[in-house]
């Protein structure tokens, strides 16, 4: 039984994503079919103090930042941290994914970026490893906080036209294709964020 389980019968969980990204939303909406869960934006997010990610970690990012837009609800409220990681760049984008290429940078620019610093990688030297960590909190309190990955190559050149942030050049060796070629149903079932939604699922019941 979850954590949040009535008992008697599961009810609908109203859960609220610190984020004004539709496309996550879109993303975790697909991944709680089946579930309890009913999955919005927090109205309002871009009108709240923003939240300082400076931190070094995706844990503490995510942690933080589920704490801080946890105090302007009474709801529970899901904060994800998530990036890439390529050893070969020294870890890099890391938690500087989503302001890779610059403070208010587009995906489309961050993947260029990406591209130009690993145009003279070959190989393993294109390994990369996508992060997530999910953090759930209630009026200022924690209530757990999850995490996982998944291992990929940096493909040399965008391909396919789904997904949202680095998809396009993620390719997976288990689908067999980028992120951004993978059907929604694929790519949910191998990716980070995927794996680590169902881990959270088995906290909230």
């Amino acid at each position: 039984m979850g954590a949040l389980d009535s008992g008697a019968e599961k009810q609908r969980i109203p859960i609220l994503l610190a984020s004004s990204n539709a496309g996550k939303l879109r993303e975790y909406r697909e991944l709680a079919i089946g579930s309890a869960l009913e999955l919005n934006l927090l109205s309002g997010f871009q009108t709240y103090l923003p939240f300082d990610e400076s931190a070094p970690t995706f844990a503490e990012i995510g942690a933080g930042k589920a704490l801080h837009y946890s105090r302007f609800t009474k709801r529970l409220i899901l904060a994800d941290d998530s990036g890439l990681v390529v050893p070969a760049l020294g870890g890099a984008p890391g938690v500087h994914s989503a302001r890779y290429a610059g403070a208010h940078a587009t995906d489309a620019e961050n993947v260029r970026k990406l591209l130009h610093e690993m145009e003279h990688l070959e190989g393993t030297d294109r390994r990369a490893r996508f992060v997530c960590v999910i953090a759930i909190a209630r009026q200022g309190r924690v209530q757990a906080v999850v995490s996982d990955f998944v291992e990929g190559l940096i493909a040399k050149e965008i391909r396919g036209t789904a997904g949202f942030g680095y998809d396009p050049i993620f390719f997976s060796p288990g689908i067999g294709c980028t992120f951004a070629e993978a059907s929604p149903q694929e790519k949910n079932l191998h990716s980070h964020r995927g794996k680590a939604f169902r881990r959270a699922l088995d906290f909230l019941g």
